[in-house]
């Protein structure tokens, strides 16, 4: 049994109210906390991706609870403290309740709001005892959750819940959808983490009066941005805290995080100021030389790609609820797919393939692909992604692994030719095909288009297809999609042909 920790002395700051948010805000970092707290206003806005996360998670946990049956769930929201409070209370001392959704719990001025909060028993003197249990869209326990699950268990058996156990429900990867109904009991895993619960009791119990001294500071902590801001989660705060860094700050150094804090602990603020006898990497060597940059193995690299040369670039979705029979959650599916053909003299011709319908499109997209691409030239794509696409279909469509395996053999990495052997300063030390685009071809970019990188583009497909959208918005979108894929292949030709203006200039 999880046991009531004591509470802390009288004499802690107690200030602030806290939510099991804010507790992991502050975990984060205490600047973080502070701000949230005191200054929200400066947080760059919710975007949509991020709303879609969220989003994707509420409909998981309202699928989960379907697992409990004859739970019961607080209905009342985070505005309404008093009455979620009240009603939990209610729902405890119901024994005919098996289940609380949403329970609301206070305890040492933090407020939780409970997944699911399983009735498991009664101890010897007839007192219940409860299992806490935290949904979560992920597909494995990540060390975020520990401290979540944490607080929550310190807050509940503060304020006199005996918890029988602990555990996150995640969801199964290994789970193959058959169609129809969701089996709950293989979607979701359960894993028992009773035992981490308690060990991080104190741990919690010691952080709270540390974060209330921060939020108790006139003004916010000095800390600064690196590494922390993104881990575990990306910090609404960073624009804010790094608006007066130089362009050349030190962070925009590509390589791990360790490497940077070593530099900054050393005083160093800008790439400028590294010290030539530190040890770089070529492309860290290349970001500090800060010019353009033409390696002399670059023309005969670029030759080496075979005409008619294909320019192929795949928009998967990965949805936690599978959408169709014979796939697991979170398995990339392929919706649609541009190539842009050049021949020797110079012709391009484009294909291209979207799925509009509510189904399965891999065997379809398959079939279409392998018609455009035919049997001659390289296919041309930015980053290994192609390739794991390809092996997945190949595996799910039997009938045509072979003919996708020959694709494989005739595909050329864009990617890996610019990273060993061209930088532009512009690239600011990234060699995504968002930077490398504009920086080489100006006249082509992103910012034109409605959808302008991956995550947007998944989110409106599953808006076009598996919600409810009039004709008129489907069209939109579709013609959105479209040019978001044809932008990344016709970037890829352009990429290929101004290199090899480039070498042809200095050769």
């Amino acid at each position: 049994m999880l046991m009531v920790p004591e509470r802390p002395p009288d004499n802690a700051p107690k200030t602030f109210r806290l939510s099991k948010s804010k507790y992991l805000s502050g975990l984060q970092c205490q600047k973080r906390i502070y701000l949230e707290i005191h200054e929200p206003e400066l947080a760059a806005e919710r975007d949509e991706a991020m709303q879609a996360l969220l989003d994707r998670g509420t409909e998981l946990g309202e699928l989960a609870r379907q697992r409990f049956l004859g739970g019961v769930l607080v209905e009342a929201d985070y505005r309404h403290r008093t009455e979620a409070l009240q009603r939990t209370q209610d729902l405890l001392r119901d024994p005919t309740v098996p289940a609380i959704f949403e329970g609301a719990f206070e305890f040492d001025q933090v407020l939780v709001r409970v997944d699911i909060l399983e009735r498991a028993g009664v101890t010897d003197d007839g007192t219940a005892t409860w299992r806490l249990i935290e949904v979560k869209s992920s597909t494995k326990v990540k060390a975020v959750h520990l401290n979540d699950l944490s607080v929550q268990a310190y807050v509940l058996t503060g304020a006199g819940i005996v918890l029988s156990g602990a555990y996150i429900l995640h969801i199964n990867t290994q789970y193959i959808y058959k169609g129809g109904e969701y089996d709950l009991l293989q979607l979701f895993a359960l894993q028992d983490l009773t035992a981490v619960a308690i060990a991080r009791r104190a741990d919690v119990q010691a952080r709270l009066p540390e974060m209330r001294t921060t939020l108790a500071l006139p003004s916010p902590p000095e800390i600064e941005p690196d590494g922390h801001c993104h881990t575990p989660y990306e910090c609404p705060f960073w624009d804010h805290c790094t608006k007066d860094k130089p362009v050349r700050w030190i962070y925009y150094l590509p390589g791990g995080d360790r490497a940077i804090q070593q530099l900054a602990r050393k005083g160093i603020q800008t790439i400028d100021e590294i010290p030539a006898g530190v040890k770089l990497s070529p492309a860290q060597h290349r970001v500090k030389n800060n010019v353009e940059w033409i390696g002399p193995g670059l023309k005969a690299v670029l030759q080496t790609a075979r005409y008619p040369v294909h320019h192929l670039d795949f928009e998967t979705f990965m949805v936690g609820l599978p959408k169709f029979p014979m796939t697991r959650p979170y398995e990339p599916i392929p919706m649609q797919w541009s190539n842009h053909i050049q021949t020797m003299d110079g012709e391009v011709d484009h294909h291209e393939y979207l799925c509009m319908d509510l189904k399965d499109p891999r065997e379809e997209l398959a079939l279409a692909l392998l018609q455009s691409v035919g049997q001659e030239g390289s296919i041309c794509v930015y980053s290994p992604y192609e390739r794991s696409i390809l092996e997945r279909l190949g595996h799910a469509l039997p009938s045509l692994r072979r003919e996708l395996q020959g694709l494989i053999t005739r595909l050329w990495d864009l990617f890996s030719v610019i990273r060993d052997h061209y930088y532009h300063p512009d690239f600011q030390g990234s060699f995504s095909i968002k930077s490398v685009l504009p920086a080489v071809v100006p006249s082509l970019g992103y910012q034109d288009l409605d959808i302008q990188e991956g995550e947007m583009a998944v989110l409106h497909y599953c808006q076009m297809v598996f919600m409810e959208t009039d004709w008129v918005e489907k069209v939109r979108i579709r013609e959105a999609l479209l040019r978001y894929c044809e932008r990344d292949t016709l970037g890829m030709l352009e990429l290929r042909k101004a290199l090899g203006e480039k070498t042809a200039r200095r050769y």
